[in-house]
């Protein structure tokens, strides 16, 4: 016999999953505790699994199988809930929820335009972003908590699919008075005696091995994982640094002038994807979003000012 358990049975295990208890999945359910608890019981029952681990006055703890059916469930939902907004609307129209992640360093960039120009274009849709670490977003789209991912394609892993939306070039920043900042292009060599303000990201340490991929030596005068830091102390003239992502305006946050040049050197484009679980049939919501993004952003390059 086929397992016969409910949507609602699976709902309700996401919010303890997600809640860590079975009172806080209640509150957020506005269902009484019992009424969860015998849910999650029925649940385990069809399922044939433990799905958590309980303790009267403690957490709900997922069970090795719990963790494994995480996704699933979140999938599964995914899929009614795409169904009941075709059934309920006219076939052209974007409706329902789409959760997506994005790198925290790509958000001033992409997001914006996501949650005005998209979500204008879309009114019926209800889009939920989540900001955070490159393996925050990975987690969030292999849980099914986000159905996708704006992520750089050099740091996905195995079993992630993606689409190209946006491409970019390193390029140095510098204060505004330095030398070099007279220059159209620099050549990478014409940093080797430079102090390297390096972004601490795990996407951004690349530039001390773009310069050792030319045979140059970083020498790293400060790490942060503030962009705006960053930036203010190039500005102040504290040393230089490579980054992917251009500013609209070269301006640190203190108000001082910055330099944006290009690299003169061969060096390989960033790619910028929306990324989600391998094997994942997208909904038409994800479709429509990877679209946007790919008209928007695939020839948004901004030129230097010099």
């Amino acid at each position: 016999m086929p397992a016969r358990f409910t949507l609602t049975q699976l709902e309700y295990f996401l919010e303890v999953a997600d809640g860590g208890s079975i009172s806080a999945a209640a509150a957020s359910t506005h269902t009484s505790p019992g009424a969860i608890s015998m849910a999650l019981k029925e649940l385990e029952q069809r399922l044939d699994v433990q799905l958590f681990v309980r303790r009267p006055s403690k957490a709900a703890t997922l069970t090795a199988a719990g963790q494994r059916i995480l996704a699933d469930a979140r999938r599964i939902l995914a899929d009614a809930d795409e169904l009941h907004n075709k059934a309920a609307s006219d076939q052209h129209d974007i409706t329902g929820h789409l959760a997506v992640g994005c790198y925290s360093t790509l958000a001033p960039f992409l997001i914006p335009p996501v949650l005005d120009d998209f979500a204008r274009e879309h009114p019926a849709l209800t889009v939920q972003i989540l900001e955070g670490s490159g393996d925050t977003v990975l987690d969030a789209i292999t849980e099914g908590r986000c159905e996708l991912g704006f992520l750089y394609k050099q740091d996905l892993p195995g079993g992630i699919e993606s689409a190209v939306v946006r491409t970019s070039k390193p390029h140095v920043i510098l204060a505004n008075d330095h030398p070099l900042a007279a220059h159209r292009t620099i050549r990478l060599a014409d940093l080797v005696d430079e102090p390297l303000i390096m972004f601490d990201g795990p996407s951004a340490r690349n530039a001390a091995a773009l310069l050792e991929s030319v045979g140059l030596q970083a020498h790293i005068r400060h790490f942060s994982s503030n962009i705006e830091v960053v930036r203010s102390l190039v500005a102040r003239g504290i040393g230089y640094s490579i980054l992917v992502q251009q500013w609209p305006i070269e301006m640190s946050y203190e108000g001082r002038p910055l330099a944006a040049r290009p690299i003169q050197d061969s060096i390989p484009e960033r790619e910028t994807v929306l990324a989600w679980s391998s094997g994942t049939k997208l909904t038409s919501r994800a479709v429509a979003l990877i679209d946007f993004c790919i008209a928007t952003f695939r020839d948004d390059s901004r030129d230097y000012v010099f």
